[in-house]
């Protein structure tokens, strides 16, 4: 039986509600898997979305998934074919940059729970009425950013989202305090200048303090 998804979204916003930020992370050696997990699942962030524009990310995916306390999905899915790699790795949920009729078939055969990406009202209105109504806001800063968001928000009060796309420190409160956004994606609490020397205990303190942001 394949996932609904109204049931889809159930799951993606539990694991969304874990913490206020999910790690979007880009994994080019996969011996950073295991550690960089350990340390982001310490600091608090325990939804990690590994996207697939490296040749080890399914690997990572892989090993990450191994790490206590870990949920680990795959990000950048684009075709079916993403969606079953991604599943046969172990991935417990995805993320895509937009949607297509084929890969949110995919997803709901592979009872894979993946936010579907939507950056205008038209696009966010196509995936409630398939019956998706928790939604990645993709790419955020260059979609107008949080007023924007919240601008989508007001006739689709319906809709929650996960913003992605220029989010960082600078900005992450300004949508995490719309009543629409349960959560927001950064890449900033694994540089990739502390993953290359190692600084695990650095990348745990990025997390740590991205943990506690809120509105």
């Amino acid at each position: 039986m394949s996932l609904s998804p109204k049931d889809a979204s159930q799951r993606t916003r539990e694991i969304c509600a874990r913490a206020p930020i999910v790690p979007v992370l880009v994994i080019h050696d996969v011996a950073h898997a295991r550690p960089l997990a350990e340390a982001l699942v310490a600091g608090g962030l325990p939804a990690l979305e590994v996207t697939l524009r490296t040749p080890v990310a399914l690997e990572a995916i892989r090993i990450m998934s191994e790490v206590e306390g870990g949920i680990v999905g795959a990000g950048t899915l684009v075709t079916p074919a993403d969606v079953r790699a991604a599943r046969e790795a172990g991935a417990l949920f995805g993320v895509s940059p937009g949607s297509t009729p084929a890969l949110l078939d995919a997803c709901e055969a592979e009872d894979l729970p993946t936010l579907p990406g939507a950056a205008t009202a038209t696009e966010a209105m196509m995936l409630l009425e398939r019956g998706y109504d928790m939604l990645k806001f993709f790419p955020a800063e260059a979609s107008g950013g949080a007023p924007a968001l919240k601008g989508i928000g007001a006739p689709l009060p319906q809709i929650t989202f996960c913003p992605t796309g220029g989010v960082s420190t600078k900005n992450a409160n300004s949508y995490l305090s719309l009543p629409n956004v349960l959560c927001a994606g950064g890449s900033w609490v694994a540089p990739v200048d502390l993953m290359k020397s190692g600084d695990w205990a650095g990348i745990e303190d990025l997390a740590r303090e991205a943990s506690k942001l809120s509105a």
